[in-house]
């Protein structure tokens, strides 16, 4: 029997499902050993809260609130509405009790990290509640209901770009995926949420998940998680069994653990063997896919009736004297949670938002946690250490072993460097998911992500220029189009206009004049016969 059966066995009893296969992938130190050691922590409540809505450019916000007026824990506030594909809403909620004491633009930690439109908050430390009503019986709400609910409680992916999970879910159609995947699998260095979650509250996120089945009509439920986090899977099994109606319909997976195996596209070729199509949503390929704190979210909400007010975040990093889970409240500023886990200053070389692959390094420590923030770390320049210089390409072929997506880096490199547009998109940089993973193993410390970025932003910033220039094209053809079409209408009104009544009208005046001529003429021979006959009687009366 395999170390991994004997394993399974240990835990289970019996085999559980393994995964089919994966591409490429590396195994760096995870440094989750430290943030684990204790229990998750709820977060005292700050004296302010910066509550994002969101980024004023990607949609409308439409304020419920203003300036000095008293709320609720609950309350909503606001809402985003989003038109980028279709149209979204996502409301925010107050986190607790207090008073608004400003609406205006903060720093957010999200992989942005662009200022967004934020509603602070002066908590009044009372915690004073908004009346909230749960449906634990969801199965009366139907499909429809069970979405209306998780929109209307703000409910947005929490472990990737933070797509609105309502619409994940009204995208799935009347006969729903074949698929629904919990992803749990967190391979990234220092994050340990979603695995902190499972471990002490599996049976939440089983019924989450079971209620996100029941709202996409999916036929299987799969849990996806690494096969190195005992203590998770041994109480997400034991969540499983308690609970023997959600058994009949969860599958447990086991998935190596090697990173990025929790990257979607990856995970779900892992897990089902489903390769998604590139520029295709993974509903469109029969697959739907949710996070373990989207779960456990979807539950608060639908059995709890609480809208989304907080996330669980790792804090983590050797500049901190007690790394640890929290969960946080949306709006908490960064430097507040680095305080509750005694931060030592001058130990800090850098913050970072995410893992230490894909995370990027925060601008400022007052960023405010929104509910895609997953991971905070406090990182000492031994844990961070500055890049190395970068070396001539010896052609080593680390890179494309590494590569999930079974991409060339070393040509994508080329090509970047040349700016051959054709060839970038035909070698599929697009399918790129800028992991890391081809940094880490490059030995000439060529920054591989960094440059396939650039390029990706050089080609849609030349694609939303064609846009434009189609865009400008078109509206000058259909101007010309109307010149011509007002030039013709002009021409065609001056072609119905009958002549006749025209040259009737010039000879009337003529007609006027030649009779009033010809009464003058023959005024004027009367006069001119009376003025004879005068002098001619003058005359006769002087011969008398």
């Amino acid at each position: 029997m395999s170390a991994l059966k004997q394993f399974a066995a240990k835990y289970f009893g019996e085999d559980p499902v393994f995964a089919r296969r994966t591409f490429g992938g590396i195994q760096p130190p995870t440094f989750k050993e430290h943030s684990l050691r204790s229990r998750i922590m709820s977060s005292p409540i700050p004296p302010q809260l910066t509550i994002p809505i969101g980024p004023g450019n990607s949609g409308e916000i439409s304020l419920l609130v203003g300036i000095g007026e008293r709320v609720l824990k609950y309350q909503k506030l606001a809402v985003m509405t989003f038109y980028a594909e279709g149209r979204s809403e996502v409301p925010v909620h107050a986190p607790t009790s207090g008073v608004i004491i400003s609406i205006e633009d903060s720093v957010v930690a999200d992989h942005s990290q662009q200022q967004q439109r934020c509603i602070t908050l002066a908590s009044d430390g009372h915690d004073e509640a908004k009346k909230i009503e749960g449906q634990p019986d969801y199965v009366r709400l139907g499909s429809a209901g069970i979405v209306s609910k998780i929109r209307d409680a703000g409910i947005i992916g929490m472990g990737g770009a933070g797509f609105p999970t309502a619409d994940k879910l009204a995208g799935c159609g009347d006969a729903g995926p074949e698929f629904l995947i919990i992803n749990a699998a967190e391979c990234e260095p220092y994050i340990t949420a979603d695995e902190a979650l499972l471990r002490e509250r599996a049976d939440s996120v089983v019924m989450g998940a079971k209620i996100l089945k029941q709202a996409s009509a999916a036929r299987r439920c799969i849990f996806a998680i690494e096969d190195t986090k005992p203590d998770a899977i041994a109480a997400l099994q034991q969540a499983l069994k308690e609970q023997l109606s959600i058994a009949a319909f969860c599958e447990l997976v086991l998935i190596p653990s090697k990173y990025p195996a929790g990257s979607e596209r990856q995970l779900i070729q892992c897990v089902t063997g489903i390769e998604v199509t590139t520029g295709l949503h993974p509903t469109e390929n029969g697959v739907l896919m949710h996070n373990v704190g989207t779960a456990y979210a979807v539950y608060e909400a639908i059995v709890n009736g609480k809208p989304c007010i907080s996330r669980f975040t790792t804090l983590c990093g050797q500049a901190l004297k007690t790394p640890k889970n929290f969960e946080v409240l949306i709006g908490t500023a960064t430097d507040y949670l680095f305080e509750l886990c005694g931060i030592e200053p001058t130990n800090k070389q850098k913050s970072i938002l995410g893992g230490s692959l894909m995370g990027n390094e925060l601008t400022s420590d007052k960023a405010v946690i929104c509910k895609t923030t997953n991971c905070l770390i406090a990182a000492s320049a031994n844990e961070i250490p500055a890049s190395a210089p970068e070396k001539a390409c010896i052609r080593c072929g680390f890179c494309a072993d590494a590569c999930p997506s079974r991409l060339l880096p070393q040509q994508l490199l080329a090509f970047s460097r040349t700016s051959d547009t054709t060839q970038l998109l035909e070698h599929g940089l697009f399918d790129c998911i800028d992991c890391g993973a081809c940094d880490y193993v490059c030995p000439s410390h060529i920054p591989l992500v960094s440059t396939f970025k650039e390029s990706k932003t050089l080609i849609e910033n030349h694609e939303q220029s064609l846009l434009r220039s189609d865009y400008w094209q078109h509206r000058f053809q259909f101007r010309q189009y109307r010149i011509k079409k007002e030039k013709d209408q002009v021409l065609s009104r001056k072609k119905e206009v009958p002549e006749q009544p025209v040259q009737i009208a010039e000879q009337a005046p003529n007609t006027q004049n030649n009779e009033a001529d010809i009464i003058s003429k023959e005024q004027a021979s009367r006069d001119i016969a009376a003025a004879v006959a005068r002098v001619k009687a003058r005359r006769d009366e002087k011969n008398k």
